[in-house]
């Protein structure tokens, strides 16, 4: 029995697997990875597969990178964890200070938790907690966009709005107000971004001067909706929604776990609209795809409110056992080392030039009723028709016939549904574009040719 198909079997006996129908497994193989080099991976037979994807959105400086291996190396000599209730070191320290640092103005206080869900459920607490804590116990509501995703634990999943991830949960979900989102798929024939979202902002104004004496804060993914098929908007909504927030005294919660550390082009999504949220959740990017680990960043104002006596019991009590844990501390300290030493966001804006102008020639595709990018985020939707951009039914799975498409050939894609996406390492080289280009071009083909 091959190496490969003795841990399949081995899995399968044991494992529960996240986002997926097991059954699947009966005949879509699992693909064990042996190790991990750049954008490759590797399994047990020496097959490669190009990691497209970043293996979740989290990988920026390629696997095995040796400055963040060699960081966690060293900090596990020293220290591998310790509680960060009345204890502190260095690592979270030092990290705290660079993200203040690299963060927009105004972000000056750190809190870390595990991972993205727990980041935003930690802002989502912050936030209606603080308007308790200066006595607006009236404000206990949220405000999110249509096509949203924030994460699965219950509060995170509550302020999301894809149906596929929501839906069953229903009745154990605290109910937001829902907002049409920007995305900008659904402008009018030579309509432009910019004007799309500036019109669409004003279902927001709206809601927001209705509903302000009960709303904690307003929570968005900036510029990208991914989880939302990778649906995407104009920075200018930011602007709008940020003054809106201020004038009615609400607060804007920015989850960048996914679209932060350089995926759109700058180091957080919110610098393209000139804005500094109340909050910044952070994930995935920020240990360099190593470990995990999430901070929430706000305001000395917000953390004043919970400064007091012991016996006011304004104290924010949320906490996870390995909050500021010292390995992951390391691998973001070498994360953020890599930005500051190196002109990473100069290449990536060379990048994801190559990466538009590697399937360009799919604008004219009878199928494709959209490509669309920010930075180094691409996606490409395949539509049934083009003309009035119809979807495919989701029940016909055309995305994993791209999936499978792309393994055969050696390039980990894991299509949105009908959406095919690029979000690959920043150390991709430009022949491995071409490469994963070209294997999504024959699976798009593929796909819709029947």
């Amino acid at each position: 029995m091959s190496l490969n198909r003795d841990l399949i079997e081995r899995d399968l006996r044991v494992l529960w697997h996240p986002c997926s129908q097991m059954k699947d497994y009966e005949w879509l193989p699992l693909i064990p990875i042996r190790r991990g080099d750049g954008v490759w991976l590797e399994d047990f037979e020496g097959r490669r597969y190009l990691d497209a994807v970043s293996s979740w959105w989290v990988n920026l400086f390629g696997h095995g990178n040796p400055r963040i291996g060699d960081a966690i190396r060293g900090q596990l000599e020293e220290l591998e964890h310790v509680i960060l209730a009345g204890f502190t070191h260095e690592p979270v320290v030092r990290l705290s200070e660079m993200l203040v640092k690299a963060t927009p103005p105004g972000l000056d206080r750190c809190f870390f938790a595990d991972n993205g869900s727990s980041a935003v459920e930690v802002a989502l607490k912050m936030s209606f907690h603080y308007w308790r804590n200066v006595g607006r116990n009236d404000k206990t509501r949220f405000v999110t966009l249509s096509n949203s995703y924030h994460g699965e634990t219950l509060g995170a999943l509550a302020v999301g709005d894809v149906a596929l991830y929501k839906e069953t949960y229903g009745p154990l979900l605290m109910e937001p107000v829902t907002v049409p989102s920007p995305d900008c798929f659904h402008r009018a024939p030579g309509e432009s971004w910019e004007s799309h979202s500036r019109k669409t902002f004003e279902a927001m104004e709206s809601c927001l001067a209705e509903h302000a004496e009960t709303v904690c804060a307003v929570i968005v993914e900036p510029l990208v909706q991914c989880a939302g098929n990778m649906r995407m908007y104009d920075p200018v909504y930011l602007e709008l929604l940020k003054d809106a927030c201020q004038r009615h005294d609400i607060h804007l919660i920015a989850d960048e776990i996914a679209v932060g550390f350089g995926r759109t082009g700058t180091l957080f999504a919110c610098e393209q609209a000139g804005i500094s949220p109340d909050f910044m959740c952070l994930s995935k990017g920020l240990t360099g795809g190593f470990l995990p680990l999430s901070v929430v960043v706000t305001s000395e104002a917000i953390y004043q409110a919970f400064y007091d006596d012991y016996a006011s019991l304004k104290a924010f009590l949320h906490s996870h056992s390995y909050t500021g844990n010292p390995l992951g501390c390391a691998a973001a300290i070498a994360t953020l080392g890599i930005f500051r030493d190196e002109d990473v966001l100069g290449r990536n804006r060379a990048l994801s030039q190559h990466m538009a102008g590697s399937i360009a020639d799919l604008v004219d595709h009878p199928h494709v009723g959209e490509i669309r990018q920010h930075g180094m985020i691409l996606a490409i939707e395949m539509v049934k028709d083009k003309a009035r951009r119809v979807p495919f039914a989701w029940q016909e799975r055309r995305g994993l016939a791209v999936y499978r498409h792309g393994l055969s050939n050696g390039v980990l894609l894991r299509p949105l549904g009908n959406v095919v996406y690029f979000m690959p390492p920043y150390v991709i080289r430009e022949d491995e574009i071409d490469l994963m280009a070209s294997v999504a071009r024959a699976g798009i083909e593929l796909a819709t040719s029947s």
